[in-house]
């Protein structure tokens, strides 16, 4: 094989080789999930803020309620260091670990790739909808201090979803043998 003179030719190696979409479905699996947590947590932290200017007492239970969206970001992390880590191969040369690449089919790859999907966009849909849910329950907890127990239930079913979202893709990414 030469090296690739044209943009065509990059292209053409880059996605025929199955390392591309298993860390194209890595990505999806942290930057969907991520955005996710990121406006779960908004919505709760912008609702615990306006709260708080007026009673800055419940703020640890505010803290929590803020928090839970941000769980479906380590989530698609813990997907995508699994995928890493089915990338990687360490062999002992001379008494030192080397790391190095597995060489991986463009089946492979697309396997990989469909495998973060249920974390990607399980993590995605239930941050946002979990920071929907945790801004009810500041809005609760603000009201009754004493129910923020209850508001929070509310939360934690949401993230059941997002738990199976990564127990899917676990599951998945271990039936795929390289």
């Amino acid at each position: 094989m030469g090296v690739a003179t044209t943009f065509a030719e990059v292209l053409d190696k880059l996605f025929t080789s199955g390392q591309m979409y298993a860390i194209m479905g890595a990505a999806a699996a942290v930057v969907l999930s991520g955005i996710g947590s990121s406006l779960g947590i908004r919505y709760t932290a912008t609702a615990s803020a306006g709260v708080m200017s007026e009673d800055p007492r419940n703020f640890g239970r505010y803290l929590i309620l803020v928090a839970l969206p941000g769980t479906q970001g380590i989530y698609g992390f813990v997907a995508a260091f699994l995928v890493i880590m089915k990338l990687t191969s360490q062999v002992e040369v001379n008494g030192q670990l080397v790391t190095f690449a597995s060489a991986m089919s463009t089946a492979h790859g697309l396997q990989i790739f469909f495998a973060c999907m249920p974390i990607a966009f399980a993590g995605l849909a239930s941050a946002i909808q979990q920071g929907r849910v945790c801004t009810a329950g500041v809005d609760l907890t603000a009201k009754q201090p004493e129910q923020s127990g209850k508001a929070l239930v509310f939360g934690v079913f949401v993230e059941f979803y997002a738990i199976l979202g990564l127990i899917i893709t676990i599951f998945l990414l271990n039936t795929i043998t390289i």
